[in-house]
């Protein structure tokens, strides 16, 4: 378990972290969202001990990172993948870090094979490629079989295959019992992947709750009804806060009522129904929509042609 109390960052007079308080649980995937800028990857250094907080706390598994005699056991995390000794092979590079926690080989070799760097486990970390070195970043974060897993943009670099793999291994860690904490800008895979999020913005918490209850949130009441009677149906569900407007013959599109209110309207009045479907947004356009106003850096528009600039 991840626990978070007034957690606060500055730099000089920038702040970067500004009074955090979540837990994040053991058994979901927790997905860690916010625009770049807001004080996502400083969280995970604070978390991680890497930064001293300006003011509050972050405890991890009932300590701070640093009062633990053998954090690998602990805390898995992948912050920068690329942090490797690039002279070493993937395989002496998991060895090296083994050797400090009194880990034996036969784990190192058991995550190679996890993580699909067998045919590669001689090769130098410094001619990976992102993927690969993202998947070597994994099996770190890995390698002391830690309760609790920390993982910064954990899918960068890799290719389909590898997102289906890395999304299919997070899920079954959180089904263990594991606390798994992951930030990450794909807002699809977050959707595919996440039980529940933590949102911030320009360093302070906007959201902590369910995917589903995020995605809801946002969505709002909106029901797509396909009838033939749709006009009377019309007639029926008007209101001072409803909204029903006609998308093409027989469709309606209506605001401020749930589907099991328009089913049950309809029932009531004897309107057949051939489509009921309470419409959603997806979790992307629901991140943009609650982060619109703590976006740090906006593109204003789009770049000027060379004719004009050269005007």
């Amino acid at each position: 378990m991840i626990e978070a109390s007034g957690l606060t960052k500055d730099y000089g007079a920038k702040r970067a972290v500004d009074g955090l308080t979540f837990t994040v649980r053991p058994g979901v995937v927790t997905g860690f969202l916010g625009p770049n800028g807001s004080g996502k990857s400083t969280t995970m250094r604070l978390v991680l001990g890497l930064d001293a907080p300006t003011a509050g706390t972050a405890i991890v598994n009932g300590k701070r990172y640093r009062d633990f005699s053998a954090p690998l056991h602990e805390v898995g995390a992948l912050l920068e993948a690329r942090s490797v000794h690039t002279g070493r092979s993937a395989y002496h590079h998991l060895l090296a870090l083994a050797q400090t926690h009194g880990i034996g080989k036969s784990r190192v070799t058991e995550l190679v094979d996890l993580v699909g760097l067998h045919d590669v486990a001689g090769k130098r970390a410094g001619e990976f490629s992102l993927g690969m070195g993202q998947r070597l970043g994994i099996a770190t974060a890995l390698l002391g079989d830690p309760a609790t897993l920390l993982l910064d943009e954990p899918v960068n670099g890799l290719d389909p295959e590898g997102i289906h793999w890395i999304r299919s291994l997070l899920k079954g860690l959180a089904a263990e019992g594991r606390t798994v904490f992951v930030s990450s800008h794909l807002m699809s895979e977050m959707e595919l992947t996440a039980d529940r999020l933590i949102v911030i913005g320009r360093g302070r918490l906007i959201a902590d709750m369910s995917v589903d209850e995020f995605v809801q949130q946002a969505s709002g009441k909106v029901v797509r009804v396909r009838s033939p009677q749709a006009e009377r149906l019309s007639e029926v569900l008007a209101g001072p806060d409803v909204v029903v407007t006609s998308a093409d013959r027989g469709t309606l599109e209506i605001h401020g009522l749930t589907a099991e209110l328009v089913g049950e309207a309809a029932a009531a009045h004897g309107i057949v129904l051939h489509e009921l479907t309470p419409l959603q947004v997806t979790l992307e356009e629901a991140f943009m929509d609650l982060t619109r106003a703590d976006v740090e850096f906006r593109a204003v528009g789009a770049p000027a042609k060379k004719e004009e600039a050269a005007a």
